[in-house]
């Protein structure tokens, strides 16, 4: 089985791109998009929606936030990882996304190949 990703990101050219790398170079399906705050919630947040990793723009639509879904999905299941790819991934926002529950966070303009570097040395999934 392959690892279950959910992205959330507002820019449709910068999500169908990472979807497109991480099936390509790190093996992992998506399974599910969202572009807003509240969207990506529902969807995290749904018992009868599997996953293993999702990757979380920080600026989404509507003036959402990537910090709302972190908070949301705090206390999500054992296995499952959270990791933020921003474009202002300064010192201050590393810390705050820390805080709030992100296993790690990537600089979209300089740390995407660490991120699809990061999926792959990812066990398997731990669904069951």
């Amino acid at each position: 089985m392959r690892l279950m990703a959910f992205v959330v990101e507002d820019n449709a050219a910068i999500r169908e791109s990472l979807v497109e790398a991480l099936a390509e170079l790190a093996e992992v399906e998506t399974a599910g998009v969202a572009s807003s705050e509240k969207s990506a919630i529902d969807w995290l947040c749904n018992p009868a929606n599997e996953w293993d990793i999702a990757i979380v723009d920080l600026t989404l639509e509507r003036g959402g936030s990537g910090f709302g879904v972190l908070s949301a999905v705090r206390d999500r299941k054992p296995g499952r990882k959270v990791v933020v790819l921003t474009g202002t991934a300064n010192p201050d926002v590393r810390r705050q996304c820390e805080t709030l529950g992100s296993d790690r966070v990537f600089d979209k303009s300089i740390e995407t190949d660490a991120l699809i570097e990061y999926c792959q040395s990812l066990p398997g999934p731990s669904r069951g």
